[in-house]
């Protein structure tokens, strides 16, 4: 009976870790082309994170592993953002200016347009193509915003780490998410690829008008 329960226990441990190489490989794989079954990939290396994340802290960078999953996680996600029709920006905060005169709300930083920073340009471009724009100083702002219950999609600007944090959070709801990286991690001074943002707005087309109601 013993020896039953060991021999199942042991083809269960190596058909995960056959699993997990296999999803690692694939969400490498997706840098650089589309690839099939992203979201069952996706599920898997979701499920076994803190292992393998722990592997790459000792082995690698587990900057590499954040990247290929938000790579792997854009690619199940895109046909489905794509549907969506009233859709927000959640940026971070670090990429305005150090002498930023706007303050904060439970809402995030409120831009006051002083064109100091991306965010002028950024706030114009995503109410032309029907965003609206959060700029959050911490996770604790994303549940006020998500209070209301009309958003679908989620365009998240962040580092890889912090997407997918978000990614993983909004799992199972009905928010749609879709990550772009920035070019930097840091406090303060971060940037990201502007064509990669319009690029998005362009590809994903118009959203419906977010009216917050929070």
């Amino acid at each position: 009976m013993y020896r039953i329960i060991g021999e199942i226990v042991f083809v269960l441990i190596l058909a995960s870790i056959v699993l997990t190489v296999v999803a690692l490989i694939v969400s490498r794989m997706s840098l650089n082309r589309n690839v099939w079954l992203a979201g069952s990939f996706a599920e898997i290396l979701d499920f076994f994170y803190l292992p393998i994340k722990y592997l790459f802290y000792k082995f690698s960078d587990p900057k590499i592993l954040d990247k290929w999953m938000v790579s792997l996680k854009n690619i199940a996600h895109k046909n489905d953002f794509q549907k969506t029709k009233k859709r927000i920006i959640l940026a971070p905060h670090c990429m305005r200016s150090m002498d930023c005169p706007a303050h904060s709300t439970k809402e995030g930083i409120q831009c006051i347009s002083c064109g100091k920073c991306i965010y002028e340009r950024l706030g114009k471009d995503a109410q032309k193509y029907g965003y609206k724009l959060y700029i959050i100083t911490g996770s604790s702002f994303v549940k006020h915003i998500l209070r209301d219950d009309t958003i679908e999609g989620a365009l998240l600007i962040a580092c890889d780490y912090e997407l997918i944090k978000v990614m993983q959070a909004l799992k199972g709801t009905k928010i749609v998410t879709y990550g772009i990286s920035m070019l930097n991690d840091g406090c303060y001074n971060t940037e990201v690829d502007y064509e990669k943002v319009i690029r998005a707005f362009e590809d994903f087309g118009y959203a419906e008008t977010v009216q917050s109601v929070i």
